[in-house]
């Protein structure tokens, strides 16, 4: 047993724990500061990041408009977690959870919230009647997906991704814990994937859109090289549906979103403004930008 093996008190209180985000979390919830969100003039109001949760649902968004449904268009403003954006009145007041990606309906007659990314793409599949099967069993197989891809990101990000690459230190435990629930995540895709085009059958579903980001995040070298680490080559049919994904035009777009390389997307004007065209090619050489 190592030296340094902690032994937990019988009350836990909070200390500073170190890595990337101890100076933004606390074990309590709620708003720390007084901001208001800003509003555009679009139906839908969308507060974000470019992280793959935040993802998920910018791609729905081109996704809709892609396939020619002009009264998705959306303002998408940029939540900067690591300045802490998301504790702001305004930014709790629609996810009590503090956490991106969260949404404001405003197509109607009365505003309302829409938190949780999972929440929003059954919300705008629903909407639109796009991209969510009305009758089962493919809407039970969509909806069956979809919750595999929530329950598994925590396990991606704030397990393996965390102790690989944030924490203040390397502990093998925990690495190796995660690593392994990680690889085993690819496999359950894999063998699916072996089965069928997409997740849920031969068709695009929110499924998809929901796990691309983590799991082609991680395809393409995320956290430091993490494809190498977990030789996910391995994973032939995972790869085969990333670099499907990875070229449609929507996803491109939507990978783009509240990103260094577009902070805010309020048109389609704003994609003809980055910068680095190289982001547009259907064949993607990076994690994120």
């Amino acid at each position: 047993m190592a030296d340094d093996t902690y032994t937990p008190p019988e009350v836990w209180q909070p200390t500073e724990s170190g890595g990337a985000f101890a100076g933004i979390n606390r074990p309590t919830a709620g708003a720390r500061f007084e901001a208001e969100l800003p509003v555009g003039e679009h139906p839908f109001q969308l507060y974000s990041l470019g992280t793959p949760n935040g993802v998920k649902v910018t791609i729905m968004f081109e996704e809709l408009l892609e396939a020619g449904f002009t009264d998705a268009e959306y303002d998408a403003w940029l939540i900067n977690i690591g300045e802490g954006d998301q504790f702001g009145s305004g930014f709790t007041a629609l996810n009590p959870n503090g956490k991106i990606p969260a949404l404001q309906d405003r197509s109607g007659d009365t505003p309302f919230r829409v938190f949780e990314g999972g929440a929003i793409l059954i919300h705008l599949a629903e909407k639109f009647d796009y991209l969510l099967p009305k009758t089962n069993p493919a809407r039970a197989e969509t909806l069956s997906w979809l919750s595999w891809q929530i329950g598994t990101a925590p396990f991606i990000g704030g397990g393996f991704g965390h102790f690989y690459e944030y924490a203040p230190e390397k502990y093998r435990y925990a690495i190796d814990r995660y690593s392994m629930e990680t690889k085993r995540i690819f496999s359950v895709a894999d063998n699916q994937l072996a089965k069928t085009r997409f997740l849920a059958g031969d068709e695009l579903t929110i499924a998809d859109l929901a796990a691309y980001p983590w799991l082609g995040n991680l395809m393409h070298g995320a956290y430091s090289g993490s494809d190498k680490f977990l030789s996910l080559h391995e994973n032939e049919n995972v790869e085969r549906w990333v670099k499907e994904i990875d070229a449609r035009p929507a996803a491109i777009r939507g990978r783009l979103v509240n990103t260094k390389a577009m902070p805010e997307r309020h048109s389609v004007a704003d994609f003809d403004a980055v910068e680095d065209r190289s982001l547009f090619d259907p064949v993607r050489k990076r994690a994120d930008v």
